[in-house]
Parts: C-alpha cells; sequence; structure tokens
C-alpha cells in the first residue's frame, strides 16, 4: 500500500548495494591494521623477553664461579627466544648482554617490514661465590 505522496517508481535506487561495495573496499585495510596491530604486540613481547634474560643472565652471573656459563644458562631459560648472550665482567661487575632476532612474518606485513633484533644489557656488581 502506497503511502499518500508517494509515487512508485519503475526505475531501481541507485544506492542499493552501495553498503556492500564500501564494507569490501574497508574490509582489507581493516584486517591489514588488525595484524599489523598483532605484529607490534609480538615484537613488544619479546623486547620484553629478552629483557627479562638480560636480568636473569646478570643476576646470575653475579653470583656464580664462573659467569659466563651461568648467564648463558640463565638467560636461555628465562626466555623461549633463541638468544645470544655476551658476558663480561670489569670493575667488579659483571654486564650481561643478550640479543635476539624477531623474524617479522605475519601475513602482508613481513614484507613490509625487516626482521627486529632486540638487544638488552644488565650490570650486577660481583658477589662471592
Amino acid at each position: 500500500m502506497l503511502r499518500p505522496g508517494r509515487r512508485r517508481s519503475s526505475q531501481p535506487r541507485r544506492d542499493d548495494g552501495q553498503a556492500a561495495v564500501e564494507f569490501a573496499l574497508a574490509l582489507p585495510v581493516v584486517v591489514v591494521a588488525v595484524i599489523a596491530v598483532a605484529q607490534v604486540g609480538v615484537i613488544v613481547r619479546d623486547e620484553i623477553a629478552v629483557v627479562h634474560a638480560a636480568r636473569a643472565g646478570a643476576r646470575a652471573a653475579a653470583v656464580a664461579a664462573d659467569p659466563s656459563s651461568a648467564a648463558s644458562r640463565a638467560a636461555s631459560a628465562a626466555t623461549r627466544l633463541p638468544v645470544t648472550v655476551t658476558t663480561s665482567i670489569a670493575a667488579g661487575a659483571v654486564t650481561v648482554t643478550v640479543t635476539s632476532t624477531d623474524p617479522t612474518d605475519a601475513p602482508f606485513i613481513g614484507g613490509l617490514f625487516p626482521s627486529v633484533t632486540h638487544r638488552a644489557m644488565a650490570t650486577m656488581p660481583l658477589e662471592p661465590p
């Protein structure tokens, strides 16, 4: 039933399907943005893990008879990441440097950004074993 003052048109409306077209255009941008945010979250998580591994390695090296091997064991146990541990002793303190490379392998994002190298240092005074 037609309302008074309105006429039925035999021509289709010009904006039919507009929402579907806008959705189809916006969806890839939204998906890439969500994947990029997830990749940034992984990078931040791995940075925190490397900092934690450096602190754990420095604590272990400060009280061990063999600081280098103690730092390597503690840093490797503190994180699931493959890490490279360097230990140096100077002026009654031990410094542990932990390095890890984080590949950016998220779909669509991995090709845009290079791998991220995380590096953290921690220094603790040497204590007698």
